[in-house]
């Protein structure tokens, strides 16, 4: 029995090589997800989708991981992904669904939902460090995932420039904690606002620093509890079996021996 050729991913492509890789094996539309604000303590949950296009227009110069770039850096990729992407979405969850629900459970429906309204249907799914089953197509979960491969990164940049503005208009809302500048992260300056001002309705009341300066152990105020959990499919997208789950596995298996 005549068994299918190796996908070699070539190191001199760095960002792309994984892409490439997958693109030589007939996945044209490889689609990345990342997420920005798991380790806040504030704000929303945000995560997004891209299909970057093969060739020399899917290489945005400059692009990296979201966190190791200047936020001017930021901007300017941020444009030129929705420039250039062949399809992007981004999703919003707000601080109360993450309270609700659990951070890591918001955390894959929002890649679901992201990877579920992009307008280009992905053949092929990266993910930065969660598995998401059930999309219907072959996935990878890469360790770093917007440090190896262009479409998470590109997903990154959208993820963290969408919050960081989300962050700045919620700073004129709410002036005492300085969410401009640290974006709604734990640092000395946001954990001595909690502690004079208490938190206010953009905070996470299911993080213990916010539970604690709350004085309400973990419930928030009754203004803020949601009075139904967001039905899943909601937030989550339309979920469908997946396809040749074992093809999707031994392409997996290759390309981790092969990077």
């Amino acid at each position: 029995m005549l068994r299918p050729p190796r996908t070699v991913v070539r190191r001199e492509g760095g960002l792309y090589a994984l892409e490439r890789a997958l693109q030589r094996r007939g996945f044209r539309h490889v689609a990345g997800a990342d997420e920005a604000g798991r380790g806040a303590c504030a704000g929303p949950l945000v995560a997004a989708a891209a299909v970057l296009p093969e060739g020399k227009r899917g290489e945005i110069e400059g692009l990296a991981d979201s966190k190791l770039l200047t936020p001017l850096a930021r901007e300017r990729i941020y444009a030129e992904v929705v420039k250039r992407a062949l399809a992007y979405s981004v999703v919003v969850i707000p601080a109360a669904e993450v309270d609700a629900r659990g951070l890591h459970v918001c955390n894959l429906l929002a890649m679901r939902r992201a990877l579920a309204s992009l307008p280009v249907g992905p053949e092929y799914v990266l993910t930065d460090g969660f598995p998401l089953d059930g999309m219907g197509v072959p996935g990878l979960a890469v360790w770093k995932g917007d440090r190896v491969a262009a479409c998470v990164a590109a997903a990154s940049v959208l993820a963290k420039v969408t919050r960081d503005r989300i962050m700045v208009e919620l700073d004129g809302q709410f002036p005492s904690y300085g969410f401009s500048e640290h974006k709604g992260y734990v640092t000395p300056e946001h954990s001595a606002a909690l502690s004079e001002h208490g938190p206010c309705e953009e905070h996470r009341f299911s993080y213990i620093n916010v539970a604690n300066a709350s004085g309400r152990d973990s419930r928030p105020p009754r203004s803020r509890r949601p009075r139904a959990l967001t039905d899943p499919s909601s937030l989550g997208g339309e979920v469908v079996p997946d396809l040749d789950p074992g093809a999707a596995e031994s392409l997996a298996a290759e390309l981790a021996s092969d990077s």
